[in-house]
């Protein structure tokens, strides 16, 4: 164990990307292809006809046979898995078009990389667990016990990859902080799009989560794609944010209208789809294999942290405000 950064690995290469049409997925692609061009194949679902660019190609996670070919093609020597449906209501609905995306896209990857030895990397997520008792700071050994449909098929794909591929490494993410390709998916984009528009936000006191930037997310990606490091491990920032008091710091800092965000605790959500608790990670499995914690805390300043319900209402005349500024400081880790 080492109290340094380890030294900087290029990652196997060429590496495909699944799932860039999602915020962790879309976030390192540009980061992979930046670094690594012509190297890099990003792929989205065929009927998101609007996302293209360089290296990014149209195959969907369940068809097996377009794997099949792509990898022929290509010959990866590593994949960074980022797909999955996580849009929690759809799921709820339909709960068989989320196991063919989030347990059969997997097992489908799976068939691809494991017989090849071609190093994995899978992102998974902190709501394979409830947080029904309000604690959080789960760890790896914590058995999970997820709500929803997405969870439940999460942890599906977990235990699909557990046993097909032991080397594989899986990272279970909280909120990845950073742009969207659509500019209304993920936590910042979704919620800024309402203030946008003067509609309201409704988030939740007692949802807690430990967001990460998603800079922080791709360098990190970078280095377990490069290491050997194996099984499940939590990649949850340091910061315990409710969802509501992510909604305050979005709405001070773009300078948005403060009367368009509501909060209301859990219980009072419907039924569709079930809201989880505290589930708040503890990464210090993953800080104690690195030797140091791969996360600056999102936002990277104390300054702001919301100190109560109506914070969000406070503007102070020299503090700066706009969604550019939000832009800078939020989507983007000022500190790198």
């Amino acid at each position: 164990m080492t109290n340094r950064r380890r030294p900087h690995v290029e990652p196997p290469l060429p590496l495909l990307i699944t799932g860039v049409a999602g915020v962790a997925g879309y976030n390192a692609m540009h980061y992979f292809a930046a670094k690594y061009p012509g190297r890099v194949v990003g792929i989205r679902q065929v009927d998101n006809y609007r996302l293209t660019g360089p290296g990014v190609v149209a195959c969907n996670a369940e068809d097996r046979e377009g794997l099949a070919r792509l990898f022929d093609e290509h010959r990866f020597a590593a994949v960074l898995d980022c797909a999955g449906n996580c849009a929690l209501k759809p799921c709820e609905l339909d709960p068989a078009l989320a196991w063919r995306v989030n347990v059969e896209g997997v097992r489908n990857l799976l068939a691809q990389t494991a017989p090849r030895g071609v190093r994995l990397v899978h992102l998974s997520c902190d709501l394979v667990f409830s947080g029904a008792d309000g604690r959080g700071g789960y760890v790896e050994t914590d058995p999970p016990d997820p709500v929803t449909v997405y969870g439940k098929t999460m942890v599906a794909g977990e235990e699909a990859i557990l046993a097909a591929d032991p080397t594989a490494c899986i990272l279970r993410m909280s909120l990845p902080m950073g742009v969207s390709f659509n500019g209304h998916a993920g936590a910042i984009d979704w919620i800024a799009s309402r203030f946008k528009k003067n509609r309201p936000a409704t988030l939740y006191f007692d949802e807690v989560r430990t967001p990460t930037y998603t800079d922080c997310l791709n360098r990190l990606c970078e280095l377990m794609l490069s290491n050997r490091l194996s099984g499940i491990f939590h990649a949850g920032g340091p910061r315990r944010l409710s969802l509501y008091q992510i909604a305050q710091i979005i709405n001070r800092v773009g300078g948005y209208d403060p009367k368009y965000l509501m909060g209301i605790p859990r219980i009072e959500a419907g039924p569709v789809p079930p809201r989880a608790g505290n589930v708040t990670m503890n990464s210090g499995k993953l800080i104690a294999a690195l030797g140091y914690d791969p996360f600056t805390p999102w936002p990277y300043c104390d300054a702001l942290i919301p100190t109560h319900r109506h914070w969000h209402r406070e503007r102070p005349a020299n503090e700066p405000r706009s969604p550019k500024y939000l832009h800078k400081v939020l989507c983007v880790n000022p500190l790198l």
